[in-house]
């Protein structure tokens, strides 16, 4: 006999999905700390990686990145360390939300030929 019940997933658009994201962000910040620092100093040390094959189209998907945060162009090339804590946050949020939209992609996409 199966068990039939409601779905307990509630569907959420992209601005819900952000929000949720930024809040989850805000609340580990409260209680943690601030501690995500060196995993985004690896992950822009990835992207900005010239020993891999996808180098360009990885620059190109970071400056998507800093635009949405609203991070001038010239400061795109700076060190973590070297960012505001004002770009800092505008760039989590930014991250945030290219989370929340990637997760909304069409789930097999194909490349024609």
């Amino acid at each position: 006999m199966a068990i039939e019940t409601e779905s307990n997933a509630v569907q959420l658009n992209a601005g819900q999905r952000v929000s949720g994201l930024n809040h989850i962000a805000a609340i580990r910040a409260q209680l943690w700390g601030d501690n995500c620092g060196n995993e985004l100093k690896r992950f822009l040390a990835d992207m900005n990686d010239k020993r891999d094959a996808q180098y360009e189209q990885n620059k190109r998907a970071l400056a998507a990145i800093f635009f949405l945060a609203n991070i001038s162009k010239e400061r795109h090339d700076l060190q973590f360390n070297e960012l505001t804590g004002a770009e800092k946050n505008a760039l989590i949020v930014a991250m945030n939300h290219f989370r929340a939209v990637v997760s909304l992609f069409p789930k097999r996409l194909t490349l024609p030929n």
